[in-house]
């Protein structure tokens, strides 16, 4: 597949990692992650992109590793709070993106996530390169998430 415009890159091109956050809907009833998270990027995710490429999202759970935006997943409250816990974490969080990260039209992943859950997501590393990888350690940084999906022409 090759790119939509100079520099844009078709869906499949492309893959978001970020955390999920402290806000949550407070819910009795498993809903999608995508809804759940209210807080940091996700709501602005949900918001300003098209719904192929909110299908290229994923978020990163202290307490359920990395889900989909479809995952179903109900109100819980855990922060990653030490390497040790990062470090358990590894193990699920790359059996379930290495999926994501061995597909053949990926090229570029943006990761925005602060550093114990990148020491949780440290497989990234494992595809880069060929992979481009833009590590942005502030998981509110919309800024910086906002410059880089513009340049992909996905805003």
């Amino acid at each position: 597949m090759t790119s939509s415009s100079a520099g844009g890159l078709e869906p499949e091109q492309g893959l978001i990692v970020v955390s999920c956050s402290r806000e949550k809907l407070v819910t009795s009833s498993p809903v999608p992650a995508l809804e759940l998270y209210q807080g940091a990027l996700v709501p602005l995710l949900r918001n300003h992109l098209a719904p192929i490429h909110r299908a290229r999202v994923r978020v990163l759970s202290a307490e359920h590793g990395l889900l989909r935006p479809e995952s179903l997943v109900g109100t819980y409250e855990h922060k990653l709070r030490s390497r040790g816990e990062a470090l358990a974490l590894q193990a699920r969080v790359a059996k379930r993106l290495t999926v994501d990260l061995r597909a053949g039209a990926l090229r570029h992943v943006l990761v925005v996530l602060e550093p114990l859950y990148v020491t949780a997501a440290e497989c990234l590393f494992d595809y880069a390169p060929p992979l481009a990888l833009t590590l942005l350690p502030n998981p509110g940084d919309w800024s910086g998430a906002n410059a880089v999906l513009t340049r992909w022409g996905w805003l």
